[in-house]
């Protein structure tokens, strides 16, 4: 095993104390100016990262430590892949579990550094500068994927080397077959050198997508001095736009086209020009309507057919087909059978529910016909009016450290684990806390089999809305010796407890289900365990099946708690906070629909953008498009992103979440969900990438996969309409 364990670093000449400092140094997070030194190739591997007791040494921690340690740990990698190669071309005879061992073993120290800076980088940049990150993520990278894309390597295992082999060798044979496959080790030289020439080209037009949308986004300021105009917005949207995010009630505020802001100030403000004016902007960001050196119609079509070319050059009929590999739903006919029976209810949902919002717009003293730009606000008014359900009202009873507490005790319940916070593990800052893992059903239950880091407070990504983030710092592996650790992120601000509203419950438990796949993994292969190896469209079911559980009232009131008086939610209400998910349900699920046929279809078809949004626009929404929309040339994660032809794994993590979630639902009671929960651990949570997912439901389901739980839960099913055993 690569010797991680920690060293006091020896005195540094001052010309290189400057990135130096230690990362964890005062409550006030200060920065440092850096000097980014060159990746280190000599030296004790890894000098510094880890602790004898295998967690991070954050107290010690330098950037010049992380920079080194993953050049260091890179050649590892490579050098290892470069000697297994040596054998295999000798004739040395291995076995898959020798080859996939050796890799493993090799690679988990080298995971752990990237894992470790990802952490600090995503926590605070100003621990970890983006360049020095970046650095760091390249490097890992290509050194990762050095096993994948070895011919040797590939042909070996391809020949047979793990016919005998166990499921798990088995599993990760498919797995070193499809990456090698899809990086072109099946193609002759001159092929993968066009490959090469086309790729390199793609990552050009993917860059310039993304910084012409960027400049667009930050070429917009509608600047805002009437504080009725902004007098319901949320905090942390008043704190992203005010010019003094810490007076965030003093004025004026600056509306961006950052996503998020948009969101906020569509569902929040009361001006409907105002709201129009900030909604054309941004269906026309980064479009020949607005400026034309920010146009991107160009780039959108060119990488459209580079990815048809290298879908073409490595055997596939469209880039669609060829994303299709990687994904549980298996093949675009059973996508687009799948939207068509979601649809058959969304649709008529989506009518009736815009039919009543109208009449309540008029009731309520709207003299205009509902437009896009209008749905958010006046859906906002009707949960209000009708319901009760104010949302920054409710926020109040639901503070940041109870609802953790209650998180925590559900899933206790629900897993047969004990989470334990650790006060003395070394952390990046004073606020972040370390919790072990115990789990009552592990060979040794009074041992962790895992641990993770809350950090509350990180300073990144505060564009309007409150974010978490689930960063796998290591995976578990067996061949190292390596137990599963992970970090949980989230942007919620400091100087007051944070009080949560319904989406930031969601994404709260979201970030923790996707957590705890990571740590309660029995795979014993890295590149098998907790997420690894699952397939896209199934990646997010571990976090939605845990944000389901606030579907029920047992579980939002067991979470609330009012930050004054610490009494609890209300009964009646905490029974009607699932309008805050199911309101305009119809509605939503059609907006998802469309974006991800959408995405299909431009790496599908050989149409001209616009077409294909026309074609595809009636088909899933009862408004009308506006004539200058042109909304496909700001979609970044399709065209600069790594959600091409994915974009419905989302909708479809959803779908599988659902499914699972209903038979906790079928009996809300704490026996039914400790039953249920255990199975859902031995199946989902334990398996990792080890198992196809598809066969994990069925383990645990008894069943394939059905669209009908989703619909239910959105209260948009119909009995007298068949779902054709959807």
């Amino acid at each position: 095993m690569l010797n991680l364990l920690r060293r006091r670093p020896a005195s540094v000449p001052l010309i290189r104390a400057a990135f130096s400092a230690p990362l964890h140094t005062t409550g006030n997070r200060p920065g440092y100016i850096v000097l980014v030194p060159e990746i280190g190739e000599e030296g004790p591997l890894g000098e510094g990262v880890l602790k004898p007791d295998g967690l991070p040494a954050f107290s010690d921690i330098t950037i010049e430590m992380c920079l080194g340690a993953i050049g260091q740990q890179a050649s590892a990698v490579e050098n290892s892949v470069k000697a297994l190669e040596t054998d295999l071309q000798q004739g040395k005879q291995l076995d898959a579990g020798g080859i996939f061992r050796e890799l493993d073993n090799v690679t988990g120290p080298l995971e752990t550094t990237w894992g470790v800076a990802k952490a600090l980088y995503l926590g605070n940049s100003t621990l970890i500068p983006t360049k020095s990150y970046m650095n760091i993520h390249e490097r890992a990278r290509n050194a990762r994927a050095a096993k994948f894309c070895n011919h040797t390597v590939y042909k070996a295992l391809k020949d047979g080397a793990a016919e005998s082999a166990g499921p798990d060798e088995q599993r990760l044979r498919q797995k070193f077959l499809l990456e090698g496959q899809l990086n072109g080790l099946t193609l002759d030289k001159e092929k993968q050198d066009g490959l090469k020439e086309l790729l390199t080209h793609l990552g050009r037009e993917r860059a310039s997508f993304k910084n012409k949308v960027n400049m667009a986004v930050h070429s917009f300021g509608q600047v805002i001095t009437d504080f009725n105009l902004v007098r319901d917005f949320p905090p942390p949207l008043l704190e992203a736009t005010a010019r003094d995010p810490g007076q965030p009630l003093e004025g004026p505020w600056k509306i961006t086209l950052q996503p998020q802001v948009v969101d906020g100030f569509l569902k929040h403000c009361p001006e409907r020009l105002q709201r129009w004016n900030v909604w054309r902007a941004s269906v026309l960001k980064a479009s020949s309507q607005q400026e034309k050196s920010l146009e991107n119609s160009t780039h959108l079509e060119k990488i459209r057919g580079l990815r048809k070319r290298q879908a073409n050059l490595l055997g596939y009929a469209n880039f669609a087909d060829m994303s299709m590999q990687t994904k549980m739903v298996g093949n675009v006919d059973s996508l687009k059978q799948l939207f068509a029976k979601l649809l058959k209810f969304a649709g008529p949902a989506q009518s009736v529910e815009l039919d009543k919002l109208q009449t309540f717009a008029q009731d309520s003293g709207c003299d205009y016909k509902l437009e896009a730009y209008d749905v958010a606000y006046w859906r906002r008014k009707q949960l209000v009016a009708e319901h009760g359900l104010q949302e920054q009202k409710l926020s109040e009873f639901f503070p940041l450290p109870r609802v953790l507490s209650g998180m925590f005790a559900l899933s206790e319940k629900l897993f047969g684990i004990q989470i334990v916070e650790q006060p003395s593990a070394e952390v990046w800052h004073p606020a972040v806390k370390f919790y072990d893992v115990f789990d009552a059903d592990s060979a040794n239950s009074s041992t962790p089999v895992g641990g993770f880091y809350v950090d509350c407070y990180s300073k990144e990504h505060k564009f309007g809305r409150n974010n978490g983030w689930m960063v796998g710092i290591r995976n578990s592996n067996r061949s190292a010796s390596l137990t599963p650790l992970c970090a949980l992120i989230f942007n919620f601000s400091e100087g007051r407890i944070p009080l949560l509203s319904y989406d930031d419950l969601q994404m709260l438990f979201k970030t923790f289900g996707s957590g705890l796949q990571h740590l309660l993994t029995q795979a014993g292969y890295s590149d098998l365990a907790g997420l690894s190896n699952i397939e896209w469209d199934a990646s997010q079911v571990s976090g939605h099946v845990m944000s389901n559980f606030l579907d029920d009232p047992t579980v939002i009131r067991s979470l609330s708690g009012h930050f004054t008086s610490g009494e609890p939610l209300e009964a009646e209400l905490s029974q009607k906070m699932r309008l805050l998910k199911t309101q305009l349900a119809g509605y939503n699920l059609c907006l998802d629909l469309y974006l991800a046929d959408l995405d299909v279809e431009l790496h599908r078809s050989n149409a001209f953008w616009l077409e294909i949004v026309r074609k595809l626009w009636p088909v899933y929404h009862c408004m009308p498009l506006d004539k200058k929309d042109a909304h496909p040339c700001s979609l970044t994660d399709i065209f600069a992103g790594d959600w091409a032809a994915a974009q419905f794994s989302h909708l479809y993590s959803r779908l599988i979440a659902a499914d699972i979630s209903s038979s906790f639902a079928e009996q809300r009671s704490e026996e039914n969900y400790a039953l249920v929960g255990r199975r859902y651990k031995q199946t989902f949570l334990s398996s990792g990438g080890s198992v196809p997912t598809a066969e994990v439901f069925r383990r645990f389901q008894g069943r394939d996969p059905s669209g009908e739980a989703l619909l239910k839960s959105l209260d948009i099913f119909e009995p007298s309409q068949t779902t054709d055993n959807n």
